[in-house]
């Protein structure tokens, strides 16, 4: 477990005797590469310039050329330069202040908002404070407010600790007290883990890529590695970085909280599974479809529908049945199949009015579904999933809300087709090194791959029935050799 380092350009840029953590000057920080050889520290970068090529810009580009945790980073910098690099973040954040003053009593609009660590003065606008750390983790920042028309966000900016008022420095150390603040260890205690990695999960989810007992086994094994294994929830965001890692255990979704738990820990220079990356290219069909294609792997013939006008290409190059799909879904959501045109012209016209693509696939009927598991760029789990009885998909969703499964056959690395393995490799190669699952239909006609998983479930029993705690033990690898 990594300490905490405040890094500044003079000891009196800090004048707090009373802190726990190591303070070292920026001038020591570059000069002297192997300060922290062996350990991986988080860093507050205290600097009073962030501009390209200041001494702290220099801090935060070596602190992750040498594997070091530190806040912010280069790419917050440079994103908070010109308000044309921030301008993606300033819809959410207006809309989150105008929220703000809606619901308070006092509808004053402040000229100025000042957040250190998220933590704000007034506390209308908590929030607002928390959600600007989410985007921009800088230890200060001023939010210049337009007040003419609407509220609005007209300016943001990193503010040097030497620039504060003394009211404004208090709020700094609080703030920074509650950012750092742990269960701290003693050194001399053998028993303490050398990492904790963070669980997130939702206890309320009905089809969890890993149930708590899972997680629990998990934990049993990592505990070994010397790794600590912590589930949190959607709540836990404030606390990510008491953590050295993230592994997401429910299911992923561009636009909930699993991406910003996701963003987030890059933000922190953590290792997390699955990243924000991963999460992008994985969720949506569409994009699955193109990548696949353009490199070679078969994939069920397909057609991207634009529109209601392209049913009919749809009907005479695929047939019927056919399978229609949502771009972004999951578990087999947004996944059906249709008989004929007056089915097809049905369902489109419905799912058209959420999304403005959808896509065709030919039904190619199979008794299971392969699935490889990739880790890092290598097989970790096979297992074939069978079709829920009297259904075409391993998921059968009902009408009151319970989904069955059908049955499952795990195999170990050696009995598995190395086809089905290279094929499955291939495919999770082209999203990036985290993990995938990838879900591969064997026919007459060949492997197909149907999609790449960025959340792929790993239930103790099920996927690691054949490789036992080995796809445990390669887990806790992956994220342990990320952390050098």
């Amino acid at each position: 477990m990594a300490d905490w380092v405040i890094l500044v350009d003079s000891p009196k840029d800090f004048p707090n005797a009373d802190t726990p953590h190591k303070v070292i000057t920026t001038r020591d920080y570059l000069a002297r590469s192997g300060l922290f050889q062996g350990t991986r520290p988080k860093i507050v970068n205290l600097a009073r310039s962030f501009a390209y090529q200041s001494r702290g810009y220099y801090c935060s580009l070596l602190a992750e050329a040498r594997g070091h945790r530190i806040i912010p980073s280069t790419e917050t910098m440079i994103d908070l330069g010109a308000r044309q690099l921030y301008a993606q973040a300033l819809p959410e954040l207006d809309d989150s202040l105008a929220k703000a003053l809606a619901a308070a009593d006092d509808k004053t609009v402040p000229t100025r908002i000042l957040a250190c660590f998220g933590t704000v003065t007034d506390h209308r606008f908590d929030r607002f404070g928390r959600l600007l750390f989410d985007w921009f983790r800088c230890p200060v920042l001023e939010v210049t407010i337009e007040t003419e028309e609407r509220p609005q966000i007209r300016r943001l900016a990193s503010v040097p600790v030497t620039k504060l008022t003394p009211e404004e420095l208090k709020l700094f150390h609080e703030a920074l007290h509650s950012h750092t603040r742990r269960e701290w260890r003693s050194k001399r205690d053998k028993a303490a883990p050398r990492y904790s990695f963070a669980v997130l999960y939702d206890p309320n989810e009905a089809l969890p890529p890993s149930s708590r007992t899972t997680i629990k086994h998990w934990a049993r094994v990592a505990e070994k590695l010397g790794v600590e294994v912590e589930p949190i929830t959607r709540r836990d965001l404030p606390r990510l970085a008491e953590f050295d890692a993230l592994f997401i255990r429910e299911t992923t979704s561009i636009d909930n909280h699993t991406y910003r738990f996701a963003r987030r820990a890059v933000q922190e220079g953590m290792p997390v599974i699955d990243d924000p990356i991963s999460m992008i290219r994985c969720t949506n069909k569409i994009y699955l479809h193109e990548l696949m294609t353009a490199n070679g792997i078969a994939v069920p013939p397909t057609v991207i529908l634009g529109g209601m006008h392209d049913l009919t290409r749809a009907a005479d190059e695929l047939g019927f049945p056919m399978v229609l799909k949502v771009p972004d879904s999951s578990f087999s959501r947004g996944v059906k199949k249709v008989d004929s045109a007056a089915e097809l012209g049905a369902l489109a016209k419905e799912w058209f009015e959420d999304t403005d693509l959808l896509l065709a696939q030919a039904f190619m009927p199979t008794s299971f579904d392969w699935r490889v598991g990739v880790l890092g760029g290598k097989p970790l789990f096979v297992c074939q999933y069978l079709m829920a009885k009297k259904h075409w998909q391993i998921v059968k969703h009902g009408s009151n809300g319970k989904a069955l499964e059908g049955g499952y056959n795990t195999m170990s690395l050696g009995e598995a087709p190395p086809a089905v393995i290279d094929v499955g490799l291939r495919a999770a190669q082209l999203i990036g090194n985290g993990l995938y699952g990838v879900d591969i239909k064997e026919t007459a006609d060949g492997l197909f791959v149907v999609e790449v998983n960025d959340n792929p479930n790993i239930e103790h029993g099920v996927e690691d029935a054949a490789e036992k705690d080995q796809v445990w033990i390669e887990l806790t690898k992956w994220f342990i050799d990320r952390l050098g």
